[in-house]
């Protein structure tokens, strides 16, 4: 997914995430820092929301069943990997890969996946658990690569 186009699938979605928790249109103007009359311009589609506006939506309001049935993923995630390509964070659980994601590569103990929607990249380990995501599946491969050559024993 590039930037244009998250800024237009969020912007189609505002009103149905203002009305989700039912917000008014002067509290969700004051919330995302716009007026309520471009609110008004981005709900009746007349104009899309800025770049800072889609990521306030998106990190204000990461549990809304709107966003993720559009992105297919965490809002904030979508967010980070559209401003970070790729983020290095402590390990989480994932739900395995097994909605969203295809398998592309695999090593012992490790899945490289792309999501079907966003076609970013994350690097799982038989746990299901997040190591790296990516825009970049170079990226990744390598990371792998150094995990596995970290954890292989030296010979003496």
């Amino acid at each position: 997914m590039t930037k244009p186009e998250l800024i237009t699938l969020v912007s189609e979605k505002i009103r149905l995430v203002r009305n989700e928790y039912r917000i008014t249109q002067d509290v969700f103007s004051e919330m995302i820092g716009i007026t309520k009359k471009t609110l008004v311009q981005i709900e009746k589609e007349r104009s899309q929301a800025s770049w800072s506006v889609v990521v306030s939506v998106c990190m204000l309001f990461p549990d809304s069943e709107i966003l993720w049935t559009a992105l297919k993923s965490s809002p904030p995630e979508v967010i980070r990997q559209m401003v970070f390509d790729s983020v290095k964070r402590p390990k989480e659980k994932t739900m395995g890969g097994k909605m969203f994601w295809r398998t592309v590569h695999q090593e012992p103990g490790f899945k490289v996946q792309q999501n079907y929607f966003s076609n970013h990249y994350r690097l799982i380990d038989g746990y299901g658990r997040r190591w790296l995501s990516s825009f970049h599946k170079e990226k990744i491969i390598a990371f792998l690569n150094d995990v596995i050559k970290a954890e292989a024993p030296h010979e003496s």
